[in-house]
């Protein structure tokens, strides 16, 4: 028997667990390693907080993939990986042998670096990451808006910033919203027409944008960069997403950032014995951004390759697309739309997303 150990229950991995019922991996002993009973599907998450979906709406139960597999799951948090020695060390201490091992455990906020560049982060912040403590917080933070006007400062200026600033301020209309986009404009990975619509998008729903950073964190305030305090009762960090921890000392390829280093196959450039997919890689062939997107399309070419090496067969190149279509809700139920150099916006491009977002839930429901 050969034992697959799959780390994380990301978009790509739910793939997988959706094959095995009706395309078991024979002679395969396959171990799920994921703290939380569901898949919180991020793209959804700006509609939750606006008020569009329920908490219900927008997960992926793991249960009913696994009734009739023979699927061991650990509802656990992996600490550290050993490459050479081929185990992952879980936070009850177990040491969890495999002969493959596959990645996808999401993007994380190391809380760690983050109090380094904002002391005061980690005790009065709510971070975006975990995006299921973030969703579970989030009803709490509603209650207190309906008591009283909130001030937030949305810290970060990129889609998830723009998308979570927006929601705040459709959701919670008395409060009073601040984006800080950092050292670059709001959308600064964004074509300039897009751009130039998030920017209307803001200013059309009273959001004021301060391109600055936050550099410290208090109980009611946020200390900028510029030497100016920003009043704040719920700051929210929405900047991008860490490696986790644990690939540091682990033995695998990391890029600079510490991310996964795979090759064409999404495959270790390291240890060919490991797969690896979505926001926790890097892809060394082509360069891809951090992108739900490329996350999501990641799973099908992912569980062919994993079958095939688990069969001893030669896995197959993914090569993603050059361009995706990218979506941005803005609160109410409009959104902005990219493709390349193309873009729109309007209630029709909400309407899109949303479908695509529901079909993608719908598909996976057992």
């Amino acid at each position: 028997m050969k034992h697959l150990v799959m780390l994380g229950a990301g978009h790509a991995h739910v793939h997988l667990l959706s094959t095995l019922t009706t395309q078991a991996l024979a002679g395969v002993e396959i171990t799920l390693i994921a703290p939380y009973p569901r898949q919180l599907y991020s793209g959804m998450v700006p509609g939750f907080v606006a008020g569009h979906y329920a908490f219900e709406d927008c997960v992926i139960p793991l249960e009913p993939f696994l009734k009739n597999t023979s699927v061991t799951w650990l509802r656990h948090n992996a600490t550290a990986l050993d490459a050479a020695q081929r185990t992952v060390t879980l936070d009850d201490g177990q040491n969890i042998p495999y002969d493959v091992l596959s990645i996808n455990s999401g993007p994380v906020q190391d809380r760690q670096k983050i109090e380094q560049l904002m002391p005061g982060a980690a005790e009065h912040a709510l971070f975006v990451r975990p995006i299921e403590r973030f969703a579970a917080l989030w009803p709490k933070v509603v209650a207190m808006g309906q008591q009283k006007p909130l001030r937030f400062a949305i810290i970060g200026g990129g889609a998830a910033g723009f998308e979570l600033a927006c929601a705040v301020t459709h959701r919670l209309p008395a409060a009073s919203v601040t984006l800080l986009s950092g050292d670059t404009p709001v959308g600064a990975n964004y074509p300039t027409a897009v751009q130039a619509m998030m920017v209307q998008a803001l200013k059309a729903r009273h959001i004021t944008v301060l391109q600055t950073s936050a550099c410290a964190l208090t109980a009611g305030e946020v200390s900028l960069s510029s030497g100016a305090r920003l009043a704040c009762d719920v700051p929210i960090i929405a900047i991008g997403a860490h490696a986790p921890g644990w690939l540091q000392g682990s033995g695998l390829a990391l890029d600079e950032q510490g991310f996964v280093a795979v090759d064409v196959f999404q495959r270790s450039t390291s240890h060919p014995h490991v797969f690896a997919a979505g926001d926790v890689t890097s892809r060394q062939d082509v360069s891809l951004p951090k992108s739900g997107v490329y996350a999501v399309r990641a799973g099908a070419p992912l569980t062919r390759n994993l079958r095939a090496v688990l069969a001893g067969i030669q896995p197959a190149p993914y090569i993603p697309p050059k361009k995706t279509l990218n979506l941005l809700s803005c609160g109410s139920r409009h959104a902005i739309a990219s493709w390349g150099n193309w873009s729109a916006q309007g209630r029709w491009v909400w309407w899109l997303k949303n479908r695509i977002d529901r079909g993608f839930i719908k598909k996976y429901s057992v």
